[in-house]
């Protein structure tokens, strides 16, 4: 990075710390800094709530999984629409009316209390994880930019976003969001017209979409109803329309932010908020990766994205191997480019262009496997699997992007994922301090008390974060693990909160025992089957709903028998 970028870059950091700090010192006792007093607008929240999901993870992984396997992501993002509606129309009104600081604690008044504490502690469980893969993004960025070691990254990234989310509470968390995502928008902006300026001249609008075509990156719609197959609009329509009511209703890191609007209608319009612009922007992110696919049609890609993994195998028995890897790669690459541009030319010129398209699939598949050649090298020198889609994006940005712009993009990813993590600590250290510690240990205290247990409860995910983020780089795509991580859990607790507002005769000991049957019923068919980790969420709902009910009417009957 130039003097200019580290210029940009500590600017717009610096006015990302001095908004925390301002709003922040707002706050009053427990609920200014879990609930921010009840008193937001809905246009922060709704765009807090998008940049909480919308984390670095949505620049790095979702990027990288659209330069692989093109834009079949944004099917999964289909049914958020209506999903939003359904939360204003169910589940924010049971939650804002009932005055709660998380949505577990809307389950002991509903059920009792261990069904509140079973489900608050699948959340800490799940988002803590979760919270692991949202710091490991922003250290892929840092560590292919400043060649640092991505352990020490993530450490250092831990502990700055610690220290900001101990001091800042829910409101700098929200007012800072709103930031980032405004920067996100720009930040998309700009990665699409440089990408298109890098281009070369001959190569139009028209010729890019062409090309993504000849691969189907383009093609978005897979009316497969292979339920193995994550990826279809039938997976995306049921499986990740479970997925989305699950995480935008029963999350706490989401739920918190409704919480903290005005009014019951200040929170609906949040979230209508998101549903007018969560999949135009996804989409747009998407593009950015299947523009990057088109892009090094003309410029070389590197063999191995991952520096560290290259650098790895060059200093290794396998060097001469992958030196002759590297020189058929650049072979294969400038005939695949020639053959680019020649198709180009003819279908200028209305001629056919059938031999050029069975040429350049021929290069690509070369080149794939290529690919696939040299992660194997890695994988026999470092004894674990390479997967490198998630270098994809910051290697674009250190080589092509101008100085300056680099910064901006840079600050917008790494700002970007401390808003995103900042979110998941202050939403666990409430689920940790209002339903387990306040519950069960200390249950009246001072409201200082409670501040500074909150902060100590957030140090501690910060650490647990910390030392998942380690293990996260071995996970693949970040934006698939993150939600194949969130599936294993969301189905269940989605189905207990389905159970509390549609079955007014379920109990606690029927949720209860749905929730584990839920639970163990993924855990079976992940093991058991190849189902797509989306229809997790579809079979852990149903299963604990289905389970709950009969237990529940089954002892209600008992009950009357025996009275």
């Amino acid at each position: 990075m130039s003097l200019l970028d580290w210029s940009v870059f500590a600017v717009y950091f610096g006015a990302v710390l001095a908004v925390a700090y301002s709003q922040s010192r707002k706050n009053v006792g427990v609920e200014g800094y879990f609930l921010a007093n009840r008193r937001l607008p809905w246009g922060a929240i709704g765009l807090s709530v998008m940049a909480t999901q919308a984390s670095a993870i949505t620049f790095i992984g979702t990027t990288g999984q659209a330069f692989e396997n093109g834009m079949e992501f944004i099917q999964v993002y289909l049914p958020q629409p209506l999903v939003m509606v359904l939360l204003c129309v169910l589940f924010v009104p049971f939650f804002y009316r009932a005055k709660v600081y998380t949505a577990y604690e809307y389950l002991e008044n509903r059920f009792d209390a261990k069904t509140r504490s079973l489900t608050s502690f699948l959340f800490l469980v799940s988002r803590g994880m979760a919270a692991g893969i949202v710091l490991y993004a922003p250290a892929v960025v840092l560590s292919v930019i400043m060649s640092w070691d991505e352990t020490v990254t993530i450490l250092i990234m831990g502990v700055v976003t610690v220290l900001y989310t101990m001091m800042g509470g829910i409101t700098a968390v929200i007012w800072t969001d709103v930031l980032q995502m405004l920067m996100m928008f720009a930040g998309i902006a700009v990665a699409l017209v440089v990408l298109f300026g890098a281009l070369p001249q001959e190569v139009a609008l028209g010729d890019v979409v062409y090309i993504g075509g000849i691969q189907q990156m383009w093609t978005s719609i897979d009316l497969s109803w292979d339920p193995t197959n994550t990826y279809t609009l039938w997976s995306g329509l049921i499986g990740g329309f479970f997925l989305a009511l699950a995480y935008f209703g029963c999350d706490q890191s989401q739920v918190q932010r409704y919480l903290t609007a005005k009014s019951l209608k200040q929170s609906r319009l949040a979230l209508i908020f998101n549903a007018f612009l969560k999949v135009p922007m996804q989409f747009a992110i998407l593009a950015i990766g299947v523009l990057l696919f088109v892009f090094y049609h003309f410029e070389r890609p590197p063999l191995i994205f991952n520096p560290a993994e290259t650098a790895l195998v060059q200093d290794s028995s396998q060097a001469q191997e992958f030196a002759r890897l590297e020189v058929e790669h650049q072979a294969t690459h400038e005939l695949r480019k020639k053959a680019t541009l020649s198709l180009l030319e003819a279908r200028r010129n209305g001629e056919n262009l059938q031999s050029w398209r069975r040429q350049i699939s021929q290069y690509d598949q070369q080149l794939s496997a290529l690919r696939s050649d040299s992660k194997q090298l890695v994988q026999e020198v470092r004894g674990a699997s390479s997967n490198d889609v998630n270098y994809v994006f910051p290697s674009y940005l250190v080589k092509y992007v101008p100085a300056g712009l680099l910064g901006l993009m840079i600050a917008v990813i790494f700002a970007a994922a401390m808003s995103s993590l900042d979110s998941e600590l202050t939403a666990l250290s409430s689920a940790t301090i209002v339903d387990f510690y306040q519950r069960y240990f200390r249950r009246e205290a001072s409201s200082q008390h409670y501040l500074m247990a909150s902060r100590v409860a957030t140090l501690f995910w910060g650490v647990l974060a910390s030392g998942f983020a380690l293990y996260a780089g071995q996970l693949g795509s970040l934006i698939e693990a993150v939600n194949r991580v969130g599936s294993y859990f969301y189905g269940s607790l989605l189905g207990v909160f389905l159970l509390a507002f549609l079955v007014k005769r379920a109990n606690g000991n029927g949720a209860f025992a749905g929730l584990l049957a839920g639970m163990l019923a993924v855990f079976v068919v992940s093991e058991t089957t190849d189902l797509s980790f989306l229809y997790y969420n579809v079979v852990g709902a149903l299963v604990v709903v289905a389970v709950g009910t009969l237990w529940s009417l089954g002892r209600s009957q008992g009950a009357e028998v025996s009275g």
